[in-house]
């Protein structure tokens, strides 16, 4: 088979694994985020102060949401490009991390907590019967999307 056989049947099958991914992921359902602000902040701001450190490598951009979920809303099996501060105002989130232990976590209004980002995949929903609001801060490369959609691990049972 010459080199220009071989690569076609890589892209192709590269294309096949691609829909394949987008086939298999869990778009959100029953949750309304709505976008409250984005800007950038450039290389080099830093903090440092006795709470908190932080030192921007690279050009991000903040944006920050609220995100209203309904009984039973999720967001999907997703990840995030960069780290979410995220404070839950009402209701109760059940947070399911996709690692080998299905692990889940119960954040209740007056919580706080960071997703890191970078590719961690996990699956957020209202199992309560009232609204779930909650505010992200999302850090992101410049332009890039807040999350990116992953397959359903399988394992998990949310």
């Amino acid at each position: 088979m010459n080199r220009s056989a071989a690569r076609a049947i890589a892209l192709g099958l590269l294309a096949v694994l691609a829909i394949g991914g987008v086939a298999l992921a869990t778009p959100p359902a029953g949750a309304t985020p709505t976008t409250l602000g984005r800007g950038t902040l450039e290389a080099g701001d830093k903090i440092n102060t006795h709470l908190l450190k932080l030192a921007i490598r690279e050009d991000v951009d903040v944006v920050t949401q609220t995100i209203t979920f309904a009984p039973n809303g999720h967001f999907g099996w997703h990840s995030h490009p960069g780290p979410v501060f995220v404070t839950i105002t009402a209701g109760a989130l059940t947070f399911y991390d996709s690692d080998e232990n299905c692990t889940s976590t119960v954040y209740s209004a007056g919580d706080s907590f960071i997703d890191e980002g970078g590719g961690h995949v996990h699956f957020a929903r209202n199992e309560g019967t009232t609204d779930l609001v909650l505010y992200a801060t999302y850090l992101v490369p410049v332009g890039a999307p807040l999350r990116i959609d992953a397959a359903d691990p399988g394992f998990c049972p949310a």
